[in-house]
């Protein structure tokens, strides 16, 4: 696990951006920060994840064979991967495409929690009657920050079957990893609209949006700003990989330095197709300091996993 640093370690550092994977801990070590506070990170059923990195090689973005997985790993080698890289807990995100599969998912989150010492324990849901039966139980139970796909889901976030969920989700104040952009692939429900309809109706939900909402980044920018419970994750933003698909605006750094607080590191490990370091070196290279960085990679994904760190306190809006 992630040390903290030393008592009376103080002063500027200017860290090389990581290169390689092997360089991270180092990078970590050098801002003062205790670990990595990854909100988005998956791990599955194998059977799933098999399926899952199956569609990643047929489609791609644009193909077969243009999005190679990076960590195609099995499970205990994936897991000391992001030990090794100095995750301070591990998301294990699913979601589901069909009814009947968000229980099962949830329940088998929660079984991962307790046999991985480090794991956050997470969960998913659908819109279906059973839901607010499930979703209760896997509050009851610990479950500190869901998983919800528009897309792979083909779901409205505004389903009436939907509205108790929103509600007690809301009410408990745990985080929603919410994939909602229309990029790499656009759904009938994906885009800012549907999001703005569930935040009218539920304007303290604390909503974390993966991969900052691409391509629509302004308007997911603006909608941070708008609603104090919004999160803009990092997830494969101004990676190479990404530039090269879905380029983000100029004025993007300046306006995630308006929101500091409110953005969160985001990975989406291990279905990526370049390192771990590459979105670490991806957010150094916008150049907006080490306090930026600090409340980024560490302190803003702690305060919503509600990891134990005495300089982060949890406050919900």
């Amino acid at each position: 696990m992630p040390v903290w640093p030393r008592p009376g370690q103080t002063g500027p550092v200017s860290p090389q951006p990581p290169r390689a994977d092997a360089d991270v801990p180092g990078y970590v070590a050098a801002l003062q920060l205790p670990g990595l506070a990854d909100v988005h990170v998956h791990f599955l059923p194998e059977r799933m994840l098999e399926k899952v990195w199956a569609w990643f090689d047929a489609h791609g973005w644009g193909g077969p064979g243009t999005w190679p997985i990076r960590y195609r790993l099995p499970e205990q080698e994936r897991l000391a991967t992001v030990r090794a890289l100095g995750l301070a807990a591990v998301p294990a995100l699913t979601y589901a495409h069909k009814p009947g599969m968000a229980g099962w998912l949830t329940e088998w989150c929660l079984d991962f929690a307790a046999r991985v010492p480090d794991a956050v324990r997470c969960g998913t849901f659908y819109p279906e009657p059973e839901a607010p039966g499930y979703v209760t139980a896997a509050l009851e139970r610990g479950v500190r920050l869901w998983k919800v796909h528009l897309r792979v889901g083909d779901f409205h976030p505004a389903d009436p079957l939907l509205d108790p969920v929103w509600g007690m989700v809301q009410e408990a104040g745990t985080p929603v990893v919410l994939h909602a952009g229309h990029d790499p692939h656009p759904g009938r429900h994906t885009g800012l609209a549907p999001v703005e309809e569930l935040l009218r109706r539920y304007p303290r939900l604390v909503l974390v949006i993966a991969h900052m909402g691409m391509p629509d980044y302004t308007g997911f920018t603006d909608l941070a700003a708008r609603y104090p419970g919004v999160h803009l994750d990092t997830t494969m933003v101004g990676t190479d990989f990404i530039e090269a698909h879905s380029p983000s605006p100029p004025d993007l750094p300046a306006r995630l330095a308006d929101l500091e607080q409110q953005v969160v590191l985001g990975s989406d490990f291990p279905n990526i197709p370049y390192s771990y370091a590459h979105q670490l070196e991806a957010l150094h290279r916008w150049d907006l300091g080490e306090a930026w960085l600090r409340a980024v990679l560490w302190r803003n994904g702690a305060r919503l996993l509600g990891l134990a760190d005495p300089t982060c306190h949890t406050v919900r809006p």
